[in-house]
């Protein structure tokens, strides 16, 4: 068996490479890196499992950098293929680090970003392309994007990429795409359809698995995973008492909606942490806001939607919470490996309805580690933890004044004032009041209402597809040509016609892939969707309407560009929907 890379020069990388990523500080490769870049560099395709935060986009960009060649680039040598907006940009961000000293030149494309300078900048002419699927297919139907001299294509995060709704855009692009091209595949989770991907478009390709690191037996999982049960109504109180209890560094929650980001991004303001939202109602200038604030430490938490949140990546993140559980396994392991990397210890707290409970046990087989159910911390709980962390306070600054010595400690100016004091007072009582000044202005929370507790059922009386009172669980799907919507009901909705349907092919996927592609929707935010022969009704939120048409026209539906407006019998003022006007 071939030894384990140990060094990055070990990897045979160029020079250049070499030394930006000693300039970046960049020491040892990842077991990913390790593994994936000699198989790229070979020129062989590859599949490899991988989470976010293993270190994989430099897996495929540190190889694909050994293809350039000095001076100006006519056509791009490699293209990455990637589910969002941020992720491209990251991704781009990274290729050009890297690949500083050689020169390299990146594009990110993707949608809601104007076109010209897409179409002015690859006229110019680039090594690499980071786009989002939809609008890689927009610029090869136009005749913007040449593959013919690309020689690698990489799929950055394919699953997400399906989930999207993508499936037909990857195969458009794979298929214009070099017939002798080199296709890597990274991928989070590995189901069925990835290998149908990879059985149509890769050859022969070298299979990576970088497993969840494994704890040796008596030690404690690299991302320590819990939940506490409760009642949704008490889900904001019940994750500021945790939140309060587990002091994070910085920390990840996940929500549902927009609206319910804001609300507690809000609730937690108002607690006392600085909590900042990320959402897709949001542009680019509010977002890299957001993210500075978070990576820079004057924000505590991000909380977000799970499409705004995909590709962000804070180095420092400490926690990761799901204030709404995910609904699907693939969704929770994404989310949780934001957390635990390059060594550290990390947290993956989930709030869950009683109704939901037995999805842990998915995650659970997902992780192949234990989701531990703990109680929600009572109020004698935090006002514990709360003198700990006073203690912690008090102790590290003694101990610094002791290494500091008696001519350098900072508190000797203070002498004055406490010969003052104990005068008129018992030294000890001059120091239980400092403690409880300090206790009261280290931001302890005055709690005193307890959150009721939700029992764990046994793990017998755990019925898949049924509630916590043992009733079967709806759930909602598509329905041959329609798809119920999921949005909040009562919310404003507006409705948009697409001039394509069944006979050409159109899904409920294809529909909500190319919105969510080209515009900072998620899935949960399109309601109902109907689609009829030669045309199709897509409800999104109403204050997104003119938004979505601006992104849709110049978006491809299965390979082909279709008009999208709004519909003419959409409305009344009530914001109450009329059916489609006959003939």
């Amino acid at each position: 068996m071939p030894d384990v890379p140990s060094s990055f020069a070990d990897l045979g990388l160029r020079a250049e490479v070499l030394a930006a990523l000693e300039a970046l500080g960049y020491e040892e490769p990842t077991p990913i890196q390790a593994e994936a870049v000699p198989v790229v560099r070979s020129g062989r395709d590859l599949l490899a499992q991988a989470a976010t935060g293993t270190g994989k986009t430099a897996a495929f960009a540190l190889p694909v950098l050994e293809r350039i060649a000095p001076g100006e680039p006519a056509a791009p040598v490699a293209l990455v293929l990637v589910p969002t907006r941020e992720l491209a940009v990251q991704v781009s961000e990274a290729v050009y680090r890297y690949g500083r000293e050689l020169g390299v030149q990146v594009l990110p494309v993707f949608g809601g970003q104007p076109i010209v300078q897409q179409l002015k900048v690859l006229r110019r002419g680039v090594h690499v392309v980071v786009a989002t699927p939809g609008r890689a297919v927009d610029h090869v139907q136009r005749g913007s994007l040449h593959l013919d001299s690309v020689a690698v294509v990489v799929l950055d995060e394919a699953d997400e990429m399906l989930d999207m709704g993508f499936a037909d855009d990857l195969d458009t692009i794979l298929e214009a795409c070099p017939e002798d091209r080199q296709t890597v595949l990274f991928s989070a989770t590995l189901p069925p359809r990835i290998d149908q991907v990879a059985d149509r478009h890769l050859r022969d390709p070298v299979r990576i698995r970088v497993a969840a690191e494994t704890p040796a037996e008596g030690e404690a999982p690299r991302v320590r995973q819990v939940a506490y049960l409760v009642d949704r109504a008490h889900k904001a109180a019940a994750l500021g008492r945790v939140l309060d209890v587990e002091s994070p560094t910085a920390a990840l929650v996940f929500c549902r909606t927009r609206g319910e980001v804001d609300e507690l991004a809000e609730t937690l303001n108002a607690r006392g942490y600085r909590a900042e939202a990320l959402h897709g109602g949001m542009d680019q200038e509010q977002r890299d806001r957001v993210m500075g604030r978070l990576r820079s430490g004057t924000a505590d938490l991000l909380v977000a939607t799970d499409v705004a949140a995909r590709g962000l990546d804070v180095e420092h993140l400490s926690h990761v919470v799901n204030f709404d559980v995910p609904s699907a396994a693939e969704s929770y392991v994404h989310r949780i490996g934001r957390v635990g990397r390059a060594g550290r210890e990390g947290v993956a707290i989930t709030l869950v309805e009683p109704r939901r409970r037995r999805l842990l046990d998915e995650f659970e087989r997902a992780t192949g580690q234990p989701v531990r159910i703990a109680r929600i911390p009572t109020v004698a709980d935090l006002r514990a933890r709360q003198m700990e962390l006073t203690l912690d306070q008090v102790r590290e600054a003694l101990e610094a004044d002791d290494e500091a010595g008696p001519d350098g400690r900072a508190d000797e100016r203070f002498r004055p004032v406490l010969d003052a004091l104990c005068e008129d007072f018992d030294l000890d009582h001059v120091a239980l009041t400092a403690l409880r000044l300090v206790h009261e202005t280290s931001g302890a929370t005055d709690d005193d209402v307890e959150i009721p507790e939700v029992r764990d059922r046994p793990r017998g009386d755990r019925r898949a597809g049924r509630d916590g009172r043992g009733r079967p669980e709806h759930r909602g799907g598509d329905r041959g040509g329609d798809r119920g919507g999921d949005r909040t009901s009562g919310a404003a909705v507006g409705r948009l016609w697409v001039g394509a349907g069944r006979s050409a092919g159109v899904r409920p996927q294809d529909l909500v892939g190319a919105i969510t592609g080209e515009t900072d929707l998620s899935g949960r935010d399109i309601g109902a969707i109907r689609i009829f022969d030669r045309f199709s009704l897509v409800e999104v939120p109403a204050g997104s309407v003119d938004r979505v048409i601006d992104a849709m026209g110049g978006a491809s539906i299965r390979g082909r560009r279709v008009p999208v407006r709004r519909d003419r019998g959409e409305q009344d003022r009530g914001g109450r929907h009329r059916g489609p006007r006959r003939g």
